[in-house]
């Protein structure tokens, strides 16, 4: 994954919508893929109208994720995702304010309202989790 400065420093170099739409995709196709094994129900994130599966992992106080979508551009949108959020604190992440970050990468204004729908029910699971480990 990359860091997250370094994404928005990449997509601050991009002037338009289109340019940001390829690069949103060309980080969807080095998400890693998920293991068949995850893309049962129980991983399923609820609210997506593309099919998105989130796993977590819990590590020496941190959170790590892994999910994968069967659309290419939501790939993209979970790449970020999962660079924001992965290798984390609970309470890091329970700090992290996901939409002033999508506003810094140019994308907020172009993600259609089903697609940020989606997107803060992929939000929602990561807060699930973490809030499950704050032991």
């Amino acid at each position: 994954m990359e860091d997250l400065q370094t994404l928005i420093d990449n997509f601050s170099f991009l002037e338009t919508w289109e340019d940001k739409y390829q690069y949103l995709i060309d980080l969807g196709e080095n998400l890693p893929a998920l293991k068949a094994e995850y893309k049962k129900d129980c991983f399923k994130v609820a609210g997506c109208q593309s099919e998105v599966w989130l796993i977590a992992s819990f590590e020496n106080g941190k959170l790590f994720f892994k999910a994968d979508s069967d659309a290419i551009m939501v790939k993209g949108i979970i790449f970020i995702l999962m660079s924001i959020y992965s290798g984390k604190t609970p309470q890091q992440i329970k700090n992290i304010e996901v939409e002033k970050i999508f506003a810094k990468l140019g994308l907020q204004e172009h993600l259609s309202p089903s697609r940020r729908n989606g997107m803060m029910s992929m939000v929602e699971k990561i807060r699930f989790y973490a809030d499950s480990m704050k032991k």
